[in-house]
Formats: structure tokens, C-alpha cells, sequence
């Protein structure tokens, strides 16, 4: 089976041969980005470091769209919303929101944090599971902060 970087890769060749050259220029475009990641990293390209980097892609894309609305520019939301359409179809689906609330429940308990202070504890402990690549840190924190005085 394919890794995710050689499934992006064929998908490049495919939208040049189709001559699709937004795709292309797109796909490409996060080519880079994974080949910069690698090098500052000094890690070899795996599905864990593209994984990384394409959701900081898309989490970008979403906060520019933000902006983008708040300037009436239709047009930079639509594209920017189908440049996210196509790199979720390279991301592993999250986990539900039941899942995600039983990872952090067992993740207080097994840390025995008490409070808002200690929610870094509670977040390494997430990151330690072998779930870590599917969590939504984001959607964590807060869940956190919720269940935590």
C-alpha cells in the first residue's frame, strides 16, 4: 500500500498528464512544503510528518478564510475551501467527538490533574497514545479546560 507522500505524488503527475494545472500548482505547492518540513526537521519524509504539515496547511487555509470573509472575497473563500477539500482527502479522519471525550477523560485520570494548571500534563498524556495523529489538539484544549476546574 502506498504512503500518503506517494499517493500525493502520483496525484501531481495525474493533474499534469490531465493538464488540471490549479491541482498541479496546488499538490505541488504542498510538495514543498513537506520536503521544507523534512529538511528543517532533519527527518525523513513519513506519513506522520506529511500528516503534520498538511494540517497546518489546512488550519491556515481555514484562518485566512476568516479574513478572506470578513473582505468580501468570495472567490479567495472558494478556492481556499477547495484546496482544503482536496488535502483532507490525504488527512485520516478525526475522531468523533465520543471518542475524543473518552481519550480525555482517561487521560485526567491516568495524569490525576486537578486543574487548569495542569493541563499540560494532560496533553502529553494524548500525545503519548497511539491515537495522537487522529486528536484534534485544538478541540482537546478546550475540552479540557471544560472538565477541569
Amino acid at each position: 500500500m502506498p504512503t500518503i507522500y506517494e499517493t500525493l505524488r502520483a496525484d501531481i503527475i495525474t493533474a499534469v498528464k490531465a493538464r488540471d494545472s490549479v491541482r498541479a500548482t496546488m499538490l505541488r505547492t504542498n510538495d514543498g512544503a513537506i520536503q521544507r518540513a523534512a529538511m528543517d526537521q532533519n527527518k525523513p519524509i513519513d506519513d506522520e510528518l506529511v500528516v503534520a504539515t498538511l494540517r497546518k496547511a489546512v488550519k491556515n487555509l481555514s484562518a485566512a478564510n476568516i479574513e478572506f470573509e470578513k473582505g468580501l472575497r468570495a472567490d479567495l473563500v472558494a478556492a481556499n475551501l477547495a484546496e482544503i477539500a482536496v488535502l483532507e482527502k490525504y488527512l485520516p479522519k478525526g475522531l468523533d467527538a465520543a471518542k475524543l471525550e473518552a481519550l480525555v477523560v482517561a487521560a485526567i485520570k491516568a495524569t490525576g490533574a486537578q486543574s487548569k494548571k495542569e493541563m499540560g500534563k494532560v496533553i502529553g498524556a494524548l500525545k503519548a497514545l497511539p491515537e495522537a495523529p487522529l486528536i484534534d489538539f485544538g478541540a482537546a484544549s478546550k475540552l479540557i479546560q471544560s472538565k477541569l476546574p
